[in-house]
């Protein structure tokens, strides 16, 4: 019974666009926390189906129920796994379960198809084929991947060693999985694969994040013993990231405005035996750059609120009016996050990153900040990644599905330019991502005369003579982010 109130909530929440449904999940601290996002999920994707059974039998005339909480119970009672409360509500939905179903199969017989997934939007339809890998984040505070691999063999799994290509991914099944071919400390199983209720993950041996989410800390990568600002940090999973890479040396700064989902936070941080956070129950944005505390700050992840119109289970389709009205307002704010964090007197680099597959929120709020921040450029990331930044920002990266096995994201890195203070070239020091190629382009875009970083991002920043009505069109978007 609580699983279906809290499932009608969320959901209501998430059709009013009040929210992503996993940060809604995380904050609801609903036990069986899969159960829950799964449930509603799946009953979003349905929506439209199931809003036309409920009124073509006046359902909710007789039940008297509220129509979120009609839509769960007839999700499980028609395509679920079955009605999991008893009860009253049990008996209520099988006194209308024929009359419920026979809706269901008139609906399949007019539209000509048979099975339920048949009945879906097309943009979902498309995502049903989108089958995301499972990722495991080995917990590098706690444990090593050597010892998880060994772990999982001695369970029966099967390791089959590094991935050397993306298609390697979608030919894992039962309980062989494999070492992901960019992130050497994440693991990659089948989607079917679950371990909520694994020793190792109970432990805080491993993660459960997928690898696009991994990307952010990755990237920064900040130095051992250094100062890092997680600037919207909760649920908590790529401060965790953050510390290992920091070998739980140095100090990381963490903020959010939301008490509960900063609660959530630190439970998490505890069990995954991270010791060097300072968490703060803060508004970033009101935060002081100038605070002493904050003085060698010199990278910070920021992760913004956004539509997570990225998440799979969230596929949007064409922009509603009211939806671009929301975006443009998510944009706004995600610009205000990203020039305050450039305000950090010390700050080297930031990482920018959002589970939006939209512009508005992603190449948009890079570009005005640019426009307001010359001191500041773009490095080209990963140039092996598979997917890159909408033109002209191909220093970017983005995620989805189909291209890279993830959840839809984007990930931007900006650097502070190298200074020319009374004739002499000042170039700030940055440690940068291990990894062959990826160091070596890092390191290029990174040098201050470098002739291909500059062609890259001459249209992106106003020092560029050749840019006018470029510099024109972008003043205009930052006036419309700023509005």
């Amino acid at each position: 019974m609580a699983l279906y109130m809290k499932a009608a909530e969320i959901l209501d929440k998430v059709e009013q666009k009040k929210g992503a449904v996993k940060t809604l999940v995380y904050e609801s601290k609903y036990q069986n926390i899969k159960q829950l996002f799964a449930l509603v999920c799946e009953t979003h994707k349905y929506s439209s189906v199931l809003q036309e059974i409920i009124d073509s039998t006046s359902f909710l005339k007789e039940t008297k129920l509220r129509i979120h909480l009609a839509k769960v119970l007839a999700y499980d009672l028609l395509i679920g796994r079955g009605v999991k409360c008893g009860g009253t509500w049990k008996v209520m939905m099988m006194k209308h379960r024929s009359r419920l179903q026979a809706a269901l199969a008139r609906i399949k017989i007019k539209r000509k198809v048979s099975r339920n997934e048949d009945l879906l939007p097309s943009g979902f339809q498309q995502m049903q084929g989108d089958v995301i890998p499972r990722f495991v984040r080995v917990n590098t505070l706690k444990t090593t991947v050597e010892d998880v691999i060994d772990y999982l063999k001695r369970e029966g799994f099967t390791y089959q060693g590094t991935a050397s290509r993306l298609e390697d991914l979608d030919r894992l099944s039962g309980k062989s999985f494999l070492c992901d071919l960019h992130l050497e400390d994440l693991l990659v199983f089948s989607a079917k694969m679950d371990f909520h209720n694994h020793f190792l993950y109970k432990a805080g041996h491993i993660i459960l994040q997928d690898k696009a989410s991994c990307l952010p800390a990755f990237l920064l990568n900040p130095p051992v013993s250094s100062h890092v600002i997680d600037a919207c940090a909760a649920p908590g999973n790529k401060t965790s990231h953050l510390a290992a890479i920091m070998k739980n040396k140095g100090k990381l700064f963490a903020f959010d405005l939301d008490t509960k989902r900063l609660s959530t936070m630190s439970t998490l941080l505890l069990r995954a035996g991270v010791t060097c956070q300072q968490l703060a129950n803060q508004d970033f944005l009101k935060v002081d750059p100038q605070s002493s505390e904050y003085k060698e700050a010199k990278y910070i992840l920021l992760d913004p609120s956004c539509s997570g119109s990225g998440m799979v289970c969230l596929r949007d389709k064409a922009l509603e009016p009211q939806e671009d009205k929301r975006l443009q307002s998510l944009a706004a704010f995600q610009l205000r996050c990203l020039n305050h964090a450039l305000q950090f007197p010390q700050v080297q680099r930031v990482v920018y990153s959002t589970c939006s597959v939209h512009s508005e929120e992603n190449e948009n709020v890079v570009s005005a900040c640019l426009q307001q921040n010359p001191g500041f450029r773009l490095v080209h990331l990963l140039p092996n990644w598979p997917e890159r930044g909408h033109d002209p920002f191909k220093q970017c990266l983005r995620a989805n599905p189909a291209k890279t096995r993830t959840h839809g994201f984007f990930v931007a890195m900006l650097e502070k330019r190298s200074l020319q203070r009374e004739g002499e070239n000042v170039l700030i020091t940055t440690t940068l991502p291990a990894g062959g190629e990826e160091k070596q382009d890092i390191q290029q875009s990174s040098a201050p005369d470098e002739e291909q970083e500059n062609s890259e991002t001459a249209s992106e920043h106003p020092t560029n003579p050749g840019s006018k009505k470029k510099r024109k069109r972008n003043r205009k978007k930052t006036q419309n982010l700023e509005s």
